[in-house]
This record gives C-alpha cells, structure tokens and sequence, in this order.
C-alpha cells in the first residue's frame, strides 16, 4: 500500500504566528505517527519561516516511522543539517530563495551535472534520495541519469485539472510514473493532494510508493480532527 507521510510545516506556521510553543510541532510529529502516518515529512526553508533547523532535529529523535526532510539542496545550511539528522529520506526541491511554496520541478538535463554530484553526497551518507519532478518524460529520463532513488511527482497541476476532467489530469502522471519504474526509480508524489483528488490519484499511478500531504491534511484537520483526518488520508490509499 502507498505510504502517506504527513508533512507537518503547518503547525509550524501556526505556532511561529503568536511565538511560543502553541501547536508543539514535536507532538504534531509525535502524533501523526500515533494516528497511522508511516512518516513524517518537514521541510525547513533558510529563513525558518515555518519548521526551524532545531525542530528538524528535535524531530529526529522522536521519529520512529520515517523521517523525510524537503528543501533546496543549493543552501550549504540545508546540506549540512540533512548530514547532521540523517533522516530516512531526503527529497530535493528546486525553490527559490524566499518562495511562498514548491511550484515546479527540476530541469533534470539542465542541471543534471549538479544532481549528480549533490544526490551522491547523500547516498554516500546512507540517505535514500528523491527528487522534485514535473510529469515529463524528458525530465523523468534526465531523472534516472542523476543516481537518485526515487522521483517526487510534483502534482498542483493534476489538482488543477482534477476538477475538470480527471482522466486528462491524470494521464501525464500514469505515463511518467510508467517510466519511472521502467527506469529503476521509485516514485513518490505531493502537492495540493487531498481527500478529493487522492484516492483516483494513488488508483491510477502504478507502483505508487508514498505520497507527502501537509497542507490540506492540516486544514482537514482542523474541522475533522487530527486523528480522523490521518485515518480518512490512509483510506484514500487502499
């Protein structure tokens, strides 16, 4: 069954809004894994507007599913601490300095020499990577020449296009998924997956590994309650 890693940025954001310590992002961390998440994602960005570098490894040592941590790889700040906590997986995403959120993919031939030598210095480190990728075939195959483990399917466009016409959405993911795995990668996906789309998401991309929802889990969660909220997630999954 495809993983759900439940990326807890949100109650960072929350709490970082009044100061102090109100949501706890530690027991954010704690819970989800109480309430059937098999992970935990962060993704600390340079100016630690939401999850901080010291709840990153604050984090690590309570983690007893999988640890995930997201950012760009171009900050040594970011290197460093993945080196330091060691996580499960590191996902690798192309932001820009002081980006509201993650809106594209890497251009996998453009900078494949960078991928190369940056996703071999985790590797060698025992840290499974992935990487942030839009659902074109070119970009998968420039994908499978970097050495990384898995892909991330940067998926806003199909949440775009799902409330359209599904089928459409969903095509261009099926076939880059397809190549994926023809190429030796495993794939993940995230971003602006919920309880809408999810479930026709994760019945139509074979070999679906895990998938990172933060942003909507959180919002659902707020009417529906944590736990209720992971458990309704994890059925989207079956």
């Amino acid at each position: 069954m495809t993983k759900l890693s439940v990326n807890i940025n949100k109650f960072a954001t929350l709490r970082n809004s009044r100061g102090g310590n109100n949501p706890d992002v530690v027991k954010a961390a704690i819970d989800a894994q109480l309430f059937g998440a098999d992970g935990v994602t962060v993704h600390p960005r340079p100016d630690e507007r939401h999850i901080t570098y010291n709840d990153t490894r604050a984090i690590k040592q309570i983690i007893n599913t999988e640890y995930n941590i997201e950012g760009n790889p171009t900050e040594q700040k970011f290197v460093d601490l993945v080196l330091e906590t060691r996580p499960d997986q590191v996902t690798l995403v192309p932001d820009a300095l002081g980006q509201l959120t993650s809106d594209h993919g890497w251009d996998t031939i453009k900078h494949k020499d960078y991928l190369i030598h940056i996703i071999s210095i985790f590797k060698t480190a025992g840290i499974r990577v992935s990487i942030f990728v839009d659902p074109i075939i070119e970009m998968v195959e420039g994908a499978a020449q970097t050495g990384t483990d898995r892909i991330e399917l940067y998926t806003e466009g199909y949440a775009k296009q799902f409330l359209i016409d599904k089928q459409a959405a969903i095509a261009p993911y099926r076939t880059a998924a397809i190549k994926a795995k023809e190429l030796g990668m495993g794939i993940n996906a995230g971003h602006d997956l919920d309880l809408h789309n999810l479930k026709f998401f994760a019945q139509n991309i074979p070999d679906l590994d895990e998938v990172s929802i933060g942003h909507a889990l959180v919002c659902d969660a707020i009417y529906l309650g944590y736990e209720n909220t992971v458990q309704l997630y994890k059925r989207q999954l079956i």
